[in-house]
């Protein structure tokens, strides 16, 4: 078994959301490194743009688009739908990893910060999905399915609040969604599985990874000891959408440094002089 085989994206056509920054620009530049030609999209157009130049220009075996869309309204997801199948034929992967956040304690947090991050995080996730389908079913095959990956949270696997409740509970209902679009495409051909990322660096979490002072102490708090680095996004991506993850579906990969098995201290430490 070549690993260039298992792991190569060539021919492939990829589609990331919020593809210029964090989380997105590192799943893109794997791809992209992987050989598949991405498509990136958010509200930034610009953005999108200048990181697609700059992806292009390291000579990697892909190519990269970047283009404006915003998927907050089903007006802009019906606009992106169009953009993507009017610049490519087929559609081999999707990556829903646009997101929002929003943070305020407990007490204090508004009504407005449900509707807004639950739109994006899971309405939009759902629906984009579903209006792609026609594209993905007919790219599928039985040997090469066509991928889904969604970006949950390992705040959606454990109950880590930290002041964005609707963002904790969004990415919990991203992870379950993914299960249950696993269950009803798999005889599609399409799987689909999600991410549970731990601290990476973001503009989401520039609050706590700004410099890497900061960076440091929030791996000190991670059992691995260190935040996220873009080849750890890379290298799942090409695990997921590459022959090497043709058999798995409804999977989510932890991709959090072991934070999703963090427990409390040893219950009888103290008895016996720990």
């Amino acid at each position: 078994m070549d690993p260039k085989t298992l792991f190569s994206l060539e021919g492939k056509v990829a589609l990331v959301t919020g593809g210029a920054t964090g989380i997105g620009r590192m799943a893109a530049t794997g791809l992209m490194m992987a050989g598949a030609r991405v498509l990136i999209a958010s509200r930034k157009g610009d953005a999108c743009e200048a990181v697609a130049a700059e992806l292009n220009a390291t000579g990697g075996p892909g190519s990269v688009e970047g283009f404006a869309a915003d998927i907050g309204s089903e007006e802009g997801i019906d606009a992106l739908v169009a953009e993507v199948t009017g610049r490519a034929e087929h559609l081999h992967i999707l990556m829903n990893n646009s997101g929002v956040t929003w943070g305020a304690p407990m007490g204090q947090f508004p009504h407005a910060a449900w509707d807004k991050v639950m739109n994006v995080n899971v309405a939009a996730m759902f629906h984009l999905t579903q209006s792609l389908l026609p594209v993905l079913i007919k790219t599928g095959t039985a040997d090469d399915p066509a991928r889904v990956v969604n970006v949950g949270s390992v705040m959606g696997e454990v109950p880590l609040g930290d002041g964005a409740y609707s963002y904790a509970a969004s990415k919990a209902a991203v992870l379950h969604m993914t299960k249950i679009m696993a269950k009803e495409l798999a005889p599609h051909h399409v799987t689909v599985n999600a991410l549970a990322p731990g601290p990476f660096v973001s503009k989401m979490t520039a609050f706590a990874t700004a410099d890497e002072d900061m960076r440091e102490k929030v791996g000190a708090d991670v059992p691995l000891g260190r935040v996220g680095r873009d080849e750890d996004i890379a290298g799942c991506m090409q695990f997921l959408c590459g022959r090497g993850g043709a058999y798995l579906t409804g999977a989510v990969l932890p991709v959090s440094g072991g934070v999703q098995v963090m427990t409390g201290p040893n219950l009888f430490r103290a008895a016996l002089g720990g």
